[in-house]
C-alpha cells in the first residue's frame, strides 16, 4: 500500500515539475515571432521555409524564435538569447532604432528604450522613447520647431536649477544637524569631565 502511494506521489511531483518547467520556458519566449526583427526583414521571415543567412540550412517558420539555435549565424533566433551570433532589433518607435547582442536579451537590464528586450517578466521596463510631439514638429514650420526646442531647453534648465537649490538646502540642513550633534557631544564631554573632577575632589578630601 505504501509503495503505491509513493509511486503516485512521485508521479504527481514529476508532472508538477514538468509543468513548471514548461511554463517557465514558454514565458521566456517572445509573445510575437517577429519580436527582435526589423520591419525590413519581416517579409524574409514570413515564408514557410526560411533559409539561414549563411546558407548552411533552412528551418520551418514554426522554429523561429522558439528558444533553440538552429542556424550557426543565429538567423532563426533574432528575438531570443539562444544564439550567440544573433542580433536583437529594438524598434524604439519615436526614438532611434537599435541593435543588441543576443546576450543582452532578458538580462534584467533595460537596453531598448521601448523595453522590448525584457519580456520574460524578470524586470518591468518603462517605455522611455522620446517622442516630444514629433508629429507636431514634422507638420509645423522651422520657426515652430526652433521655438519648441528652446522651450524644452528652458524647461530642462529650470529643472536643473531647482535640483541644485534642493541640493543646497539639503546640504545646509546637514550642516545644521552636524553642528547640533557636535554641540551635544561637547556638552556630554564637559558633563563627564565635571563629574570626574567632583569625584576626584571628594576622593582627595576624604583621604
Amino acid at each position: 500500500m505504501l509503495s503505491v502511494v509513493r509511486r503516485r506521489f512521485f508521479v504527481c511531483a514529476g508532472l508538477l515539475i514538468a509543468c513548471s518547467l514548461r511554463a517557465s520556458s514558454v514565458s521566456l519566449l517572445p509573445s510575437s515571432s517577429f519580436l527582435g526583427i526589423s520591419p525590413q526583414d519581416e517579409r524574409y521571415y514570413s515564408a514557410a521555409s526560411i533559409a539561414c543567412r549563411d546558407g548552411s540550412k533552412t528551418f520551418n517558420r514554426t522554429r523561429l524564435n522558439d528558444g533553440f539555435c538552429d542556424c550557426p549565424d543565429g538567423t532563426d533566433e533574432p528575438g531570443t538569447s539562444a544564439c550567440p551570433e544573433s542580433k536583437f532589433y529594438c524598434r524604439n518607435i519615436g526614438d532611434v532604432p537599435q541593435l543588441l547582442f543576443s546576450s543582452r536579451v532578458n538580462d534584467h537590464i533595460c537596453d531598448c528604450c521601448d523595453g522590448s528586450d525584457e519580456y520574460d517578466g524578470g524586470i518591468v521596463c518603462r517605455n522611455t522613447c522620446v517622442t516630444n510631439g514629433t508629429d507636431d514638429l514634422n507638420t509645423g514650420d522651422g520657426h515652430h520647431s526652433t521655438e519648441t526646442k528652446i522651450n524644452n531647453f528652458n524647461i530642462k534648465d529650470k529643472k536643473i536649477k531647482v535640483d541644485l537649490e534642493d541640493l543646497l538646502q539639503n546640504l545646509e540642513g546637514l550642516k545644521i544637524i552636524t553642528v547640533i550633534e557636535l554641540a551635544s557631544l561637547m556638552g556630554v564631554f564637559f558633563l563627564i569631565c565635571r563629574r570626574t573632577r567632583v569625584r576626584m575632589r571628594r576622593y582627595l578630601w576624604r583621604s
